[in-house]
């Protein structure tokens, strides 16, 4: 069973087409990671798969369910309503900016979804984040606010905020872009432990080593295609794509 899977999806930005006909799979347990240049809809496949975009057509499936079929624009199928939002809720997402909420500290950010979307009691939901403070390695900060953290330390937030939903699938956007070079290290080492804690990962991503590293599989899309999607040690050492062989000499040169 695929946690995500994808059959010709297309998506058109007015008549630039971002994405075409791309068609992926992530298995549980899985974590996969997505590289190329920019504007090559790395970031747009993301945010199509949980809605922040709306796919033109294609399919999406989430646990071999048939999440949303759309064609020219229409949609076709699609999960019925509450069905629907479970399958939604079940995806995890980390943007490139971390999307906190000035105002609260650092725990009340991470009970705002669990008590409010799952009806959780806060009792329960706020040791479930106090956990996960401490797994990110932020404890001490619950009741610091944003503007008092580091931009490393907020996106450690972010990543606990989006696991106090308990998701089945974590989707990152180019966590680290945002950085500064030298707070990169420590998200990373958090996205490092929950891959090793069996966390099913879809990870676009510049940061090579990490991809090399951590990986099952790398996707390399260019131009809104998946021109490749093997295992790192393929990819890294013998792409099979013209394209892919140009855009890692460039990147690892640096």
């Amino acid at each position: 069973m695929s946690l995500i899977r994808t059959e010709d999806v297309c998506k058109f930005f007015g008549t630039l087409e971002v994405l075409k006909n791309v068609s992926i799979s992530v298995e549980p347990g899985e974590v996969v990671c997505v590289i190329g240049p920019s504007g090559a809809g790395k970031s747009t496949l993301l945010r199509s798969l949980n809605q922040l975009e709306s796919i033109y057509s294609g399919k999406i499936f989430i646990e071999d369910e048939l999440f949303l079929h759309r064609d020219k624009g229409v949609t076709v199928g699609r999960t019925a309503p509450q069905a629907h939002k479970r399958l939604l809720l079940e995806m995890g997402m980390v943007f490139q900016s971390f999307n906190l909420f000035p105002h609260r500290t650092v725990l009340e950010n991470l009970l705002l979804a669990p008590v409010n979307v799952q009806n959780i009691p806060k009792a329960e939901a706020e040791a479930d984040a106090r956990q996960l403070l401490e797994t990110v390695g932020l404890s001490a900060k619950a009741d610091a606010y944003p503007a008092r953290l580091s931009g490393g330390q907020q996106q450690r937030v972010a990543i606990a905020r989006a696991l106090a939903m308990h998701p089945k699938i974590m989707l990152f956007d180019e966590p680290t872009s945002a950085l500064d070079p030298e707070l990169v290290g420590e998200v990373l080492g958090v996205m490092r432990s929950l891959a090793e804690s069996g966390m099913t990962m879809l990870v676009v991503t510049h940061e090579m080593a990490f991809a090399r590293d951590v990986a099952d599989r790398v996707l390399f899309m260019y131009e809104g295609t998946v021109l490749e999607d093997s295992p790192p040690a393929e990819i890294f050492t013998n792409p099979k794509n013209e394209r892919t062989q140009q855009f890692l000499q460039r990147i690892l040169a640096h």
